[in-house]
């Protein structure tokens, strides 16, 4: 009798939880959400530098790239000898413009009269007198058409083109520069 007792001795034990066995208390849980949200709130600035990272360098590089490769096409569209075509327009016109004469800015800081044509937000073209430009533009692309050295028949076109401002207050304001040749006859 006494070895049968030790047995439901042992198995009500082994059915009865032990007390340190029934899981977290109330005050853990709370100590364990609390040390999350202290690490959580730490991470969140990473979080704003990396969307503002990706808008500037990504979304906006991307679209300064992409509005200096269009002037580049419409410039590279041009005879070699044309000088007269007002490329600030699109499509250009025939007269009012500079075309491919030797002159301009890569430099969008300081553009030069006739090389500089703005764009809105969603990359339209706006219409602009000399360098002033007006108040909703919010891209600049400005470009520069040289000789190239000891060359009367290849020209060297560069166009830059440069957001108005970035997002966010840290960071480089996006700008794009491409340059191509462009040989006579063509």
């Amino acid at each position: 009798m006494g070895e049968a007792m030790t047995r439901l001795h042992h198995s009500r034990n082994a059915a009865m939880p032990r007390r340190h066995d029934r899981g977290f208390s109330l005050l853990e849980t709370v100590i364990a959400i609390s040390l999350l949200m202290i690490v959580s709130l730490g991470l969140l600035p990473l979080g704003v530098i990396a969307t503002t990272n990706t808008e500037n360098q990504g979304h906006l590089m991307a679209r300064t790239t992409e509005y200096a490769q269009d002037k580049m096409e419409q410039l590279l569209a041009l005879s070699f000898g044309d000088v007269t075509s007002d490329t600030r327009a699109f499509p250009a016109t025939e007269t009012g413009g500079t075309g491919l004469a030797v002159g301009g800015s890569s430099d969008a800081a300081a553009p030069a009269a006739n090389y500089v044509d703005y764009l809105d937000v969603n990359g339209s073209l706006l219409a602009a007198v000399g360098t002033t430009a007006p108040a909703n533009w919010y891209y600049k692309r400005v470009w520069l058409v040289q000789l190239v050295t000891g060359s009367t028949t290849l020209k060297r076109i560069s166009v830059t083109a440069k957001v108005k401002s970035a997002v966010g207050s840290s960071g480089r304001i996006p700008e794009a520069t491409v340059t191509s040749l462009k040989t006579f006859p063509f």
